[in-house]
Order: structure tokens, then sequence, then C-alpha cells
């Protein structure tokens, strides 16, 4: 019941009777944005809730009670309960320069800490080249985050986090600031001085770079999972979707996943796939194939669109057209034995952007 639910809301969103309950909403950025952590059955998960399409939802959740508790309905009829997971305790905090910590570094699901180092691409300002579906830049704008997180900054911010509110990974991601190193720097300064204030691991995330050795650089300096988003899968898609990214060519991806996975080992690295944007199920699945044999962890979600970029109308997958993508790949991913809970750090690990963790079973 709880994986065909996350299914659904993921794909058709909720509706909120009382739209203070839980977190604030994260608007734009990079990651979830336009949605709210839920936990459903001992699960937290991202729902969306601002969305276009979650406006039409035919779920509602109702207004908590004193214990933390709601009730989701379905066209009025009870489905189930959800609570919200409470606001972070190191968000009330301040670095010494007067940022506050929730700029530096965000709570994703229950116990991750997410970061964007650069809160920028070198394609984002070019309509030609930025990626169609990306809002890195919203966040940013309307002054809920800075440009570029010191190393400092998040080294400090990691230790409130694990000591305030029990965070048991981190995930480091980057605009691309360049077409070299593709970031791949940036990360391994964050990720060293993370390290040396607090263990926990971090998931890097980046575009493949020009030079396999930043792989062994990347995990020498403390990132133990790698992350490479592909996002589609088809050349055709990829070029319509993300027309600057698409210039590092599928093959290329392939060649680094193969790479990567010699430093970082099997199953952890993985790559985000956003199911929707006009891949069959077939050619996701296709693909998805050849990332398992290579030990890389396909990470399927479903897209949501986010409201200030091209895509705010493109509607979400069909909950049908998810399950069928879903239900072969957990399969096929158990029969692997790559599990998300294997890994180390990243968003597979933290699964709360797909329920694809719940067919792994």
């Amino acid at each position: 019941m709880n994986k065909q639910l996350i299914t659904e809301l993921q794909s058709l969103g909720l509706r909120l009777e009382d739209a203070e309950s839980g977190m604030a909403v994260r608007r734009g950025g990079a990651g979830p944005s336009d949605h709210k952590a839920v936990s459903i059955g001992g699960k937290t998960v991202m729902v969306p809730i601002t969305t276009i399409g979650a406006a039409k939802s035919p779920f509602t959740a109702s207004t908590p009670d004193q214990h933390g508790i709601s009730i989701i309905r379905r066209d009025g009829r009870v489905i189930d309960s959800i609570a919200f997971p409470r606001r972070p305790r190191f968000y009330d905090l301040k670095t010494e320069d007067g940022v506050p910590y929730s700029h530096i570094a965000t709570l994703h699901a229950s116990d991750v800490l997410a970061t964007t180092v650069l809160q920028s691409c070198i394609r984002y300002g070019n309509r030609k080249k930025s990626c169609q579906f990306c809002a890195i830049v919203q966040s940013l704008k309307a002054g809920r985050t800075i440009l570029r997180k010191t190393p400092e900054q998040l080294a400090e911010v990691a230790r409130a986090a694990v000591e305030l509110d029990g965070v048991k990974h981190m995930v480091i991601t980057t605009g691309t600031p360049n077409l070299s190193d593709r970031g791949a720097a940036i990360l391994c300064e964050s990720a060293r001085a993370v390290k040396a204030a607090v263990a926990l691991p971090i998931q890097g995330q980046c575009e493949p770079p020009d030079d396999d050795s930043w792989f062994g650089l990347m995990k020498k300096a403390g990132i133990d999972s790698l992350g490479m988003h592909l996002e589609a899968v088809t050349s055709k898609v990829r070029a319509r979707i993300m027309p600057g990214k698409a210039g590092v060519p599928l093959e290329r991806y392939m060649d680094a996943f193969d790479a990567a996975v010699a430093v970082f080992g099997r199953g952890e690295v993985s790559t985000y796939i956003l199911a929707g944007l006009g891949d069959s199920a077939e050619a996701i699945l296709s693909v998805c194939e050849q990332l398992i044999g290579k030990g890389v962890y396909p990470f399927v979600v479903p897209f949501i669109p986010i409201t200030g970029t091209p895509l705010a109308d493109h509607p979400s997958p069909d909950p049908r057209f998810m399950r069928d993508i879903l239900q072969p790949l957990g399969a096929m991913l158990k029969q692997a034995g790559l599990r998300s809970a294997d890994m180390k750090a990243g968003c597979a690990k933290c699964g709360a952007c797909s329920a694809l963790s719940s067919y792994e079973i």
C-alpha cells in the first residue's frame, strides 16, 4: 500500500488544508523544489505541494492534530495518515558573519544535509543552453541562499546538523562552473573541510569531468559516493530538454561511470533519471539495465515541474507510467544486489524523491 500511495502522491501531488503544516516548502534551487517532506509508514518522502498539478490533486491532507498526525483523503475517502518532520534545530543558528545556516545547507527528508556549493551555472543565463527544468538561481534571487558557500561555512553547518539533528549523510552538489573539471575541484575542497570537522558520509554530484583522474582526487578528498546525473536517457530528449548539457554525450557518461565505479566501488556511483520528460519506459529501462551492469545505481524519479522554469506547465508522469518503470527496475536492482540502503551517502540512499526503494524488496 505504501509504495503505491507514495508513487501516486509523487506524481499527482498533495493539497494541504493547512499550508503551514511541517517545514516550509522549498522553492527554487537545486534538488526537490515546490515539495514538502512527509512521513508515510515511517518512510520520509518528498511530495509536490505548490505545483500546478498538485493544485488539482485528488489527495488532501487534514490539519495535523496535537501529535502532528494528518489524515490523507483521496476524493474525500480516508486513505492513510502522515506526519511532518519537525524543523531542524540547526536552522536557528547563524555563522559568525551573520549568514543563516539554512542559507548554507538544508535538511532533505529527515536526516540528509544538502548543499549547492555554487548556486549558479555557466549555462543558466542562456535559455538556448540551460536545462529547461532548472531553478538553481531562483532561491538565490529570493535571498534564501548565497552564491558560494565556503569550505569553512560548510564544515560549521555540517557539524551543527550532526550534533543537533542527527544528520546521517550529506549531499554536496554544484552548478557547473566550467567545461573542464565541471565542479570536481569545488567538491574536493568542500569535502575536505567537512570531513576535517565531522565524520559524515558525503555524496558529491557533478557532471563528468574531462579527466578521469578527478575521480581519484574526489575520493581522496573525502567523497564517499558520486552522482553524475543523466536526467534524460535518449539523445533526442536530452537535446530538447538540456541543450547545453547534452554537449556531454551519453558515451562520455558511460565511460565516466566505468572509471568512477573503479574508484568508488560498485553501488557507490549513481545517476538521477527524470521520468516523464519524453523518454519511453522501455528506453529508461534499457539504459538502467546497462547502468546496473556497470555497477551504477539508476535513481529514477518522476519529473516534477518547478514554477518559473520553461517546463513549469509540463505535466508530471502518470502513476501507472512510474509503476511500469519502478516495478521491473526494483526487481533488476534486487537481482543485481544493488540496494539503495547499502550506499554510503546520496540521493538514492535517501530515496525520498522516488518510491524506487520500496520496489527493491
